[in-house]
């Protein structure tokens, strides 16, 4: 059977990566009841001299680190009374076999019960971890408001599937005398010391683009921004090291906008009538943070029409892989689709990049999303099929 993706692409359903782990998910659960039973049936198929017991030793060590506590307290019972029954059966119990087994696999279940409250305690503290990195994430990234200088504006926070700590991907709006200010950018590392460079550039950038006049002179006030940090912190790998960056401005009462790229990907430009232009620079430049040298930053210049939306996203989407490891191409993804705004870009892509993945994410994924509204397109916009040219 075919399913269709957010984009309108056809999708086999067995390509859907969240089923193939929801199944490896119910095998690994059976998993011990299965050894149980297959313990069972081999010792009373097979001739004395032929002994299952390395099953029923098995069965509670793979529950205790995916089972509950209680759940592991009852395989580790049934491994016991199923040797057990078994001896009672064949009339052997008082030998010294049988309860040398009893006693071995007893032992293994109450090693499951410790293994299990170490992987219990491990969890909660990864989780706890995770959520004072989170909500130190949401504190300094705030949504912006929908609607800035004009524009319609939509952000996105992906946290990665995988039991890591949150990244370092970063993003902020503001509206200041010289127009509406962006930057997106991605700290190298993870967890709080990744959160705590985030707090750097984010304050940094919302200070300078008040103050600056240019967009070359917000990257550079950024670029001694770490500088001073480092120093503070002894060095440049304490502050992580780099942090690659897009910065745009879109002044007023203009259709054209401006960016200076430090090492980060390219942003994309969607038109209203599905053509897609991807915003290389005309000078590659290095991330933020190197410390290899001052050099004058470049801004390039686009056109910005009425109805195209300027998409800015980290590398934890282009570098999204599938199961066979193929990277995420969104400007191949997106070229010749149309959509009604940029809340509606976002949610598209991000469904599209889950499916791409299976739902096995393994970075985080920043996505900031500006569209110039066309003449007569409504202040509220709604969620809509999204289409492409070739579509019905």
């Amino acid at each position: 059977m075919r399913g269709v993706s957010s984009f309108g692409f056809p999708v086999r359903r067995g390509d859907r990566g969240p089923a193939g782990g929801v199944g490896a998910r119910r095998f690994v659960r059976a998993l011990p009841a299965l050894m149980i039973g297959g313990g069972l049936l081999f010792d009373v198929g097979t001739p004395p001299t032929f002994t299952a017991v390395p099953l029923f030793v098995a069965a509670p060590l793979m529950a205790a680190p995916f089972f509950s506590l209680a759940s592991t307290v009852r395989t580790g019972v049934a491994s016991v009374l199923a040797v057990f029954a078994l001896h009672l059966y064949a009339g052997t119990l008082t030998r010294a076999a049988p309860v040398t087994e009893l006693i071995t696999v007893l032992t293994a279940s109450v090693l499951a019960l410790v293994i299990n409250g170490v992987v219990r305690r491990g969890n909660e503290q990864l989780a706890s971890a995770r959520f004072i990195a989170e909500t130190a994430m949401r504190a300094v990234l705030p949504t912006p408001d929908d609607r800035i200088g004009g524009l319609h504006v939509a952000a996105r926070y992906e946290a990665a599937q995988a039991d890591e700590f949150v990244g370092g991907d970063l993003f902020a709006v503001a509206d200041t005398p010289h127009g509406v200010r962006l930057v997106l950018g991605d700290v190298r590392g993870k967890g709080l010391d990744a959160v705590e460079a985030v707090a750097v550039i984010i304050g940094a950038f919302r200070e300078a683009a008040e103050q600056e006049r240019s967009l070359e002179g917000v990257a550079q006030r950024l670029e001694r921004a770490l500088a001073r940090e480092g120093t503070r912190r002894g060095g440049l790998d304490a502050m992580e090291g780099f942090i690659t960056a897009v910065l745009v401005e879109i002044p007023p009462g203009s259709l054209s906008l401006r960016i200076v790229n430090r090492g980060h990907p390219e942003p994309i430009l969607l038109h209203a009538d599905g053509a897609l232009e991807v915003l290389s620079p005309t000078v590659p430049a290095l991330p933020l943070g190197m410390n290899l040298g001052a050099w004058p930053d470049r801004a390039d210049e686009w056109g910005l029409p009425p109805g195209a939306t300027l998409l800015l996203f980290t590398d934890g989407l282009s570098e999204a892989r599938d199961a066979s490891g193929a990277f995420y191409d969104p400007a191949a993804r997106l070229r010749g689709r149309i959509f009604p705004g940029p809340e509606e870009l976002l949610s598209a892509l991000t469904d599209d990049v889950r499916l791409h993945t299976g739902g096995r994410s393994t970075d985080d994924m920043a996505l900031l999303a500006v569209g110039r509204p066309a003449e007569g397109q409504p202040e509220r916009r709604t969620t809509v099929r999204i289409v492409g040219r070739g579509d019905e």
